[in-house]
């Protein structure tokens, strides 16, 4: 296993002499905060040990979405408050996927393309769900933008969580589908496909010439919702490689792997630093862009409505455990040790007044 960080402090030059035309100030900024993950330049804690009067000095994480090395407490968060909001029905993993041909147009327009297509495909599937009688009209959406390939190759697409049931709001009840179908996927892709034309036309934005009339949608039944959750949890911290898969760093060239959607079998690529580093770091989202979002009765202001459907749905809510977070052991005696000062970037921070 080679560290991200490592690759990085060894070729950040040659990364931006290659590919700084095209970086951005938030790929520097990404891989600035990975170089700097638990080393002096994030800062600094000094523990003291009131036992055995030994001091320890630790560097604190850089707290990069990006960064494989930290954020494991907020994507554990994360899951266990998505996981709350499960419902005891029917989910299904719906995904969405942009054509190749349109790739380099999202590229040069992100920010503007990713909230097109939030926008076209919550829309699409609010289309669905009014059209079926079986289903209420309001639903509870989870969505989560990926724009990467198991190959790490720049592969826009969005993931939803749908529950096979929703609010009916003329007869204030729930409606809700058995079975394991949920939509067409075809018909999914078509009616997306229509409502993100609409939108790239209203804006006068062209459509490239060669975009296939032919869009991929995928509507795969996900049990009772949990293991979507977990997939999605995966790449929504820590960035888009796992630092277990980046096998070797020699002369320059580094091997990672990744599994093959068919076969779940072990595929390697060998190529330079610097292009791996770009192959990473390309992911990295326009600022204040979020890339998970909540809809209909999901939505920050619709808690009361999520509450309502809870108590008549009967959901026992799994309890929320908050670990105590563990102490500094001291490497001697292994007592707790007190933090006694911090440094972040020049400021000097006591610990008693933390």
């Amino acid at each position: 296993m080679i560290e991200l960080a490592t690759i990085a402090k060894g070729y950040q030059d040659q990364l931006v002499s290659q590919y700084g035309h095209t970086m951005q100030a938030v790929h520097h900024r990404a891989l600035r905060q990975i170089i700097s993950c638990h080393t002096p330049q994030a800062g600094a804690m000094l523990y003291h040990c009131d036992n055995c009067g030994a001091n320890s000095t630790l560097y604190p994480s850089c707290g990069h979405r990006h960064c494989p090395a930290c954020q494991h407490q907020a994507n554990s968060n994360w899951l266990d408050l998505q996981r709350q909001k499960l419902l005891p029905v029917d989910y299904y993993l719906v995904t969405f996927t942009l054509p190749y041909q349109l790739r380099h147009f999202v590229w040069t327009h992100q920010k503007w393309a990713y909230q097109a297509m939030f926008e076209a495909a919550k829309h699409t599937l609010d289309a669905f769900f009014k059209r079926d009688k079986r289903l209420g009209d309001v639903n509870g959406l989870l969505a989560v933008l990926h724009t990467h390939s198991r190959q790490l190759k720049f592969h826009p697409h969005l993931h939803f969580v749908v529950p096979a049931g929703g609010v009916d709001k003329k007869h204030k009840c729930w409606k809700k589908k058995t079975g394991t179908y949920l939509f067409n996927a075809n018909n999914l892709a078509k009616v997306f496909r229509g409502k993100f034309i609409e939108k790239m036309c209203n804006t006068h934005y062209y459509l490239p010439a060669n975009t296939p009339t032919s869009w991929v949608s995928d509507c795969q039944y996900a049990g009772k919702g949990d293991s979507a959750l977990t997939y999605l949890a995966r790449y929504l911290y820590r960035g888009v490689v796992s630092e277990k898969n980046i096998l070797s760093l020699t002369n320059g060239q580094v091997t990672f792997q990744y599994q093959e959607s068919n076969t779940k079998e072990f595929t390697t690529i060998t190529e330079p630093a610097t292009e791996f580093l770009w192959r990473v770091l390309q992911h990295v989202l326009p600022k204040g862009f979020r890339r998970a979002r909540n809809y209909g009765f999901l939505h920050g202001n619709a808690k009361q409505t999520l509450h309502w459907l809870q108590l008549m749905l009967k959901v026992v809510l799994p309890p929320i455990v908050i670990s105590d977070k563990k102490g500094v052991c001291c490497p001697h005696c292994k007592t707790i040790m007190t933090l006694a000062l911090m440094r972040i970037g020049h400021r000097i921070i006591s610990g008693q007044s933390i």
